[in-house]
């Protein structure tokens, strides 16, 4: 049987190994998902709810050995890695409860009530950079509303998602939830398999690929397909809250978050102010391993993503972009915290999704100018703008799903993006009903 091998992102050595999914053996582990499904989705909501509660409580028992495992894996420094974890395994009830209430049947108007039924079996392919979370987020609204689940975790972080299935499945009933392990040829087998639907957080290409296949069956989608988020600083904006939230958002997670900040456009008569207060913030971030203290940028998960944006800082060189911070040139694993100034249309940092912990500013003279470059991307999941008067109605204009205002994009709302970051969407009573089919009975 052909193996996976887990390798630790800072000297590539083997963490781990799973065996790889042959796409013959998906038949019969979607047979398996189907049958197990029928009982499972013959329980009332209640008893879904309880189970998956139950599920989510043992978990608690590994929650340290996620966290690390998450660092180990993926490279994100542990204090990152236990606030995942632990929100992932301590909110399991509340979030259960949350879903049942939504899940729950709706009496309307002359004796008709509108019921969420199980859709059958759900396929949930998941990202690396947040490996515990983002998988959760996805399967367990499926659980819940009846489906029974095949998740595929990224190949970069099998070794989490082994984990935190087997614990599962020591609770749930036995081919509710399941595991397949391998890379896009596995997960284009599990897409093409007989499914009822699949929820995707990825790259805008594979989400494209999916789609395409889905099309035959009519198979139900619920995509995240990544970001290229813009941050607008007006003249009006408080400079060091605009300052702390740029760099911040730049370098979360290594600056491999589908909301990080991507593209700064600051206005010409606060730029000079704002470029020399991000520089002195951003030199206080340091790069190291997940277990050494004082470290704010982990490692990039791999080569490849590594000199995805190495290519980027260097596009933007030959292009005249000026380097404040950094330059364009870093050794594996790592890439210093990096701040790039004078930022053109034509190149890629200002095009492309750059996933690197990079601050990438341009100026503008005029709000249009800003509004204009920040629409003129096939992405909109979030965008953010910082400003006083008038920052409202610059917020209005931003074609993106999520819109911040002097803070953060996303809030209690669903996840979702606009334009090609998205196909549905997730999180709140609205996203929770995406994993079910939703049946009128009138009387």
């Amino acid at each position: 049987m052909p193996t996976l091998i887990s390798y630790d992102p800072i000297d590539r050595l083997p963490l781990g190994e799973v065996p790889i999914t042959l796409a013959e053996q998906m038949p019969a582990m979607v047979i398996r998902a189907k049958q197990a499904q029928k009982a499972w989705g013959a329980l009332s909501l209640s008893e879904r709810e309880q189970k998956v509660a139950q599920a989510y409580e043992h978990l608690t028992q590994a929650q340290e050995q996620l966290a690390q495992l998450i660092s180990k894996e993926m490279g994100k420094d542990y204090r990152r890695a236990s606030y995942e974890a632990g929100g992932t395994v301590q909110n399991g009830a509340y979030f259960a409860e949350e879903i049942a209430q939504a899940l729950a049947p709706e009496s309307l108007e002359h004796n008709t009530e509108m019921q969420y039924r199980p859709l059958g079996v759900v396929a949930v392919i998941s990202p690396w950079n947040y490996p515990l979370a983002m998988a959760n987020n996805l399967l367990m609204p499926a659980l819940v509303a009846g489906n029974s689940v095949v998740l595929k975790p990224s190949e970069e972080t099998p070794l989490v998602a082994e984990l935190f299935v087997s614990l599962l499945n020591e609770v749930l009933p036995e081919g509710v939830l399941q595991i397949v392990h391998g890379d896009a040829q596995t997960g284009k087998a599990l897409v093409s398999a007989d499914i009822n639907m699949v929820a995707f957080t990825g790259s805008l290409s594979a989400g494209k690929h999916i789609m395409a296949s889905a099309a035959s069956g009519l198979k139900r989608l619920v995509m995240e397909l990544g970001g290229n988020d813009p941050l607008i600083v007006m003249a009006s904006a408080d400079i060091d809250k605009a300052v702390q939230f740029a760099v911040a958002s730049s370098f979360e997670n290594a600056g491999q978050m589908c909301t990080s900040t991507e593209r700064v456009y600051v206005d010409a008569r606060i730029a000079d102010e704002f470029e020399r207060k991000v520089v002195a913030l951003a030199r206080r971030y340091r790069v190291g391993a997940w277990d050494q203290k004082n470290v704010n940028i982990g490692p990039i998960v791999n080569p490849k993503q590594h000199q995805h944006v190495l290519s980027q800082l260097q596009d933007a060189q030959a292009k005249g972009a000026t380097f404040l911070l950094g330059e364009a040139h870093y050794e594996l694993p790592y890439i210093q915290a990096t701040v790039v100034t004078n930022i053109t249309a034509d190149m890629r940092l200002e095009q492309d999704e750059t996933f690197g912990p990079v601050v990438a500013i341009s100026r503008f003279n005029h709000i249009t100018e800003a509004v204009e470059r920040a629409n003129a991307s096939h992405y909109g999941l979030g965008a953010v703008v910082f400003g006083g008067a008038g920052a409202n109605a610059v917020a209005e204009q931003m074609e993106a799903g999520m819109v911040g205002i002097n803070q953060g994009a996303g809030g209690p709302g669903p996840w979702v993006g606009a334009k090609q970051s998205g196909f549905g969407f997730h999180g709140t009573d609205a996203g929770h009903r995406q994993f079910a089919q939703v049946r009128v009975i009138s009387k």
